[in-house]
């Protein structure tokens, strides 16, 4: 993905650029089914296995921990489904509510059919209750960042929590794996490659010994546990954008966190309330405004040439109020509000000071509602 060299992209959590390593990776991807005997078949067969074999090594895993999936949604309701599916039926499900809508989403389908499960609550920045970790629990999923405010979670010490109580857990990494470590220990994790700059794809660790029920039935393909030809191009794309993240993690968040400080200060001199822990990703930078529409202030600064995005998602021709920011304890006043600008490896310094200078010139002007 490219922008015009006008603009300033400030969605990369929305949809993260192509990593121009992910660009020359897919140039030369073979075409055939690595299902197949023939030759092209073969070098199919022969890319997804390396494209395994790299993911499986930035990683710290095996090959047969790794299954590509179709997206980090498919991926998320892989690890859930699948696993809460082997539970015992007394065991119960855990997530907290400021998740990303494909976990709560794959808890209620869960709670619908029968399971218990167990929404905990989170504080003014999104951070979980640890303390919903408890006897009874058989599944956790938490995420590594959350999606909309950018708060690190205490993954390590929940992994350890459920771990002495002999639950499962699954850690949503669909945001946060260029800019921070996934603690060791998961049982599953879930990748998203368009937040990676894979651009497509996602993917799923599941340790060696967890199983999983398939969510999707028919061939073998994926060590069983996801049926259909698999996506060679998505795989080659995922695994190259996760190995470079690694390899550039530190780097980057180095030079994200002082744009992002930046942006932050300009959106509270305007009359911004940050949202969001101090313990952050990087390149988040997210406020809500009283009495002012997030779909207002998007469009507005769509058409002076900042891309950026709302809290709250338009559904069924209306705007509906984040949940995340709701569970936080906010106002839906305030919800309505919302803006998260998020810098990514493309973004320069001067780029942010155009940011900063349109921003001002755009909320200023932007009417607030009575």
């Amino acid at each position: 993905m490219g922008k015009a060299p006008d603009r300033v992209y400030l969605d990369d959590a929305g949809a993260a650029p192509t990593l121009p390593e992910v660009a020359e990776a897919l140039r030369n991807v073979p075409g055939g089914n690595p299902s197949s005997l023939h030759a092209e078949g073969r070098a199919a067969r022969a890319a997804l296995d390396a494209a395994r074999d790299h993911l499986a090594a930035a990683l710290n895993a095996t090959r047969t921990e790794i299954t590509f999936t179709a997206s980090g949604t498919e991926a998320v309701n892989l690890a859930i489904l699948g696993a809460a599916h082997r539970l015992p039926t007394q065991a119960a499900i855990l997530t907290w509510a400021a998740e990303h809508q494909s976990v709560i989403a794959a808890a209620r389908n869960l709670q619908g059919a029968g399971h218990a499960v167990t929404i905990g609550p989170t504080d003014h920045n999104a951070t979980i209750d640890l303390d919903a970790i408890k006897s009874g629990v058989g599944l956790i999923s938490i995420g590594l960042a959350n999606n909309e405010v950018g708060t690190i979670q205490p993954v390590a010490e929940a992994i350890k929590r459920a771990h002495e109580i002999g639950a499962l857990v699954h850690v949503d990494a669909c945001a946060g794996p260029r800019w921070i470590d996934i603690p060791r220990g998961a049982d599953l994790v879930s990748l998203s490659g368009h937040k990676l700059g894979a651009g497509r794809g996602g993917a799923l660790f599941v340790r060696d010994g967890v199983r999983i029920d398939p969510q999707l039935h028919g061939g073998p393909q994926e060590w069983g546990r996801r049926a259909g030809r698999e996506d060679v191009a998505a795989a080659v794309a995922i695994a190259t954008a996760v190995t470079v993240s690694t390899r550039d993690r530190a780097a980057r968040s180095t030079t994200a966190a002082p744009q992002s400080a930046e942006l932050r200060e300009t959106l509270e001199e305007l009359g911004g309330r940050l949202t969001g822990g101090a313990k952050r990703l990087p390149n988040y930078a997210t406020a809500t405004f009283a009495r002012r529409r997030g779909e207002d202030m998007l469009l507005a600064l769509d058409m002076a040439g900042i891309a950026a995005s709302s809290g709250s998602a338009c559904a069924s021709g209306s705007l509906d109020p984040s949940h995340v920011l709701l569970a936080m304890g906010l106002s839906l006043d305030e919800a309505l509000g919302s803006l998260r600008l998020t810098t990514g490896y493309p973004t320069t310094d001067p780029e942010v000071t155009r940011a900063r200078a349109i921003l001002t010139a755009v909320l200023v002007r932007t009417p607030a509602h009575a």
